[in-house]
């Protein structure tokens, strides 16, 4: 009798936690989600349309700050970044500042397969997804909800202040066939400047695959750019030669060394699953051929 194949997913739905507040819809939802994409992994999904389904299926929930459960901007628009990065193939696509989309991260997708850029941001990301059919919010009023755990009086905070203003979702996975895959999305920054990108939908700070590692990145981007990144864990686990976790801790000890808070999701090669925030909690969960699937703070 063979072995069975080796994978692992993981999966989070923010690192904005408030101790005092009640996630437990999110944490329903991951824990049932992380089943289903653990499900389509046994079964010979590949990592990429994993991940892409997770996150969608995160946007689409209302229960996290990305897609439907976004504010708007200064503008008074909900401006939308989501990135996903192939690692097998070593390609990626990212939106950045994009009113409008249902769900960022297939345009994201879009982006990666069918063009010959990275990243398309603002205007140009939601003529790119007219164009190539994607489904848009035609009332934002009537589409957009507070994800359970926020409040209204947290639209508008203090962004020095640690904790409610960020909830960025994201997934990373290997497959049976070894490919690595990651992807990220948000409605970023309550009470953010309009225009403002974050780490989300840039490769290498919010999100990176490559053949040995995928990370997804959540937090107060500002500070997960300044401390390298998702690609940050990749790089110390090539030239420190440290277990994945060790890389995670790594780069959560910079975030924090610089004032920021957060946390990052990742998975290697040999299907071994990293967390680490500096938060309160992180909404997360995780399934793979060598553990039972779970989810948490």
């Amino acid at each position: 009798m063979s072995a069975e194949p080796t994978w692992a997913i993981a999966l989070h739905g923010g690192a904005g936690v408030e101790p005092t507040r009640d996630y437990s819809p999110a944490v329903r939802h991951l824990d049932e989600l992380v089943r289903d994409m653990a499900d389509r992994l046994k079964a010979g999904a590949s990592a990429l349309d994993t991940v892409e389904e997770a996150v969608a299926a995160m946007e689409a929930s209302g229960l996290y700050v990305a897609g439907r459960g976004s504010a708007p901007s200064t503008s008074g628009v909900v401006e939308l970044d989501a990135s996903i990065m192939d690692g097998a193939r070593r390609k990626a696509g990212a939106v950045a500042a994009a009113p409008q989309l249902m769900h960022p991260v297939r345009v994201a997708r879009d982006v990666m397969e069918t063009t010959a850029h990275v990243l398309l941001a603002g205007e140009g990301a939601l003529a790119f997804a007219q164009a190539h059919g994607h489904p848009l919010v035609k009332d934002p009023s009537a589409y957009y909800v507070l994800p359970p755990g926020v409040d209204a009086e947290d639209l508008t905070p203090d962004l020095a202040a640690a904790g409610r203003q960020h909830g960025t979702v994201g997934a990373v996975a290997l497959d049976t066939q070894g490919r690595l895959a990651a992807a990220t999305s948000t409605g970023g920054l309550f009470g953010k400047l309009a225009g403002r990108v974050g780490d989300t939908p840039l490769i290498g700070s919010g999100t990176w695959a490559d053949e040995t590692v995928a990370v997804s990145c959540t937090g107060t981007g500002e500070y997960f750019i300044l401390a390298g990144g998702a690609q940050d864990v990749a790089s110390r686990m090539r030239y420190l030669a440290v277990p994945v976790q060790a890389a995670v801790d790594g780069l959560i000890a910079d975030v924090g060394h610089l004032g920021g808070d957060g946390g990052v999701i990742a998975v290697n090669r040999a299907g071994e699953v990293a967390f680490g925030c500096n938060t309160p909690g992180m909404k997360r969960a995780a399934a793979g051929s060598g553990f039972a699937p779970f989810a948490s703070l």
